[in-house]
């Protein structure tokens, strides 16, 4: 496991809160956290809307942001830090939340992805707003959320403009 990267000794990888929280360790790789945390949610999503549909990545989005309340403030508890790179278990929420009502087709989940990405980091307002001001769990989880609506509006008006079915 030397290429994980931990914020702290005291964690253990087969606790389920740094299980979620680091969305199964993915959050502990090499640089860009939040990066491998929303590719992991890719095919994960694929798969849930093939097994179900918009509503099931829906309903798992949901689930994955209540249990990601809890895990993010154990981590963050263990770790006496906020919003730690690791926790990018919003990530996959928010992901998730993104593709949720988007056809089932590699370009449109690719521009989910870039969309998704490029507003968490970027942070317009009130993205970056909420990132600052909100404490706890639910500030690591909330900022995402809003940057995954930004990247719906834009994936819709592509989508609605070229034939997809979303």
């Amino acid at each position: 496991m030397s290429f994980l990267q931990k914020t702290s000794p005291d964690l253990n990888f087969r606790s389920p809160y740094v299980l979620v929280a680091t969305w199964f360790g993915a959050g502990w790789l090499p640089r860009m956290p939040g990066t491998w945390g929303a590719l992991a949610a890719l095919p994960l999503a694929w798969l849930l809307h093939l097994a179900g549909g918009p509503w099931l990545i829906l309903a798992a989005a949901a689930l994955v942001f209540a249990l990601g309340l809890w895990a993010a403030g154990r981590y963050m508890d263990a770790v006496d830090v906020h919003d730690p790179g690791a926790i990018v278990v919003d990530e996959v929420a928010a992901q998730w939340l993104t593709l949720a009502f988007m056809p089932l087709e590699v370009w449109v989940y690719l521009l989910g992805f870039l969309l998704f990405r490029g507003f968490d980091i970027l942070k317009p307002f009130p993205v970056g707003w909420l990132d600052r001001r909100m404490g706890g769990a639910i500030g690591v989880m909330i900022d995402d959320l809003v940057a995954a609506l930004y990247a719906i509006l834009i994936l819709w008006a592509v989508v609605g403009t070229t034939g997809g079915n979303g």
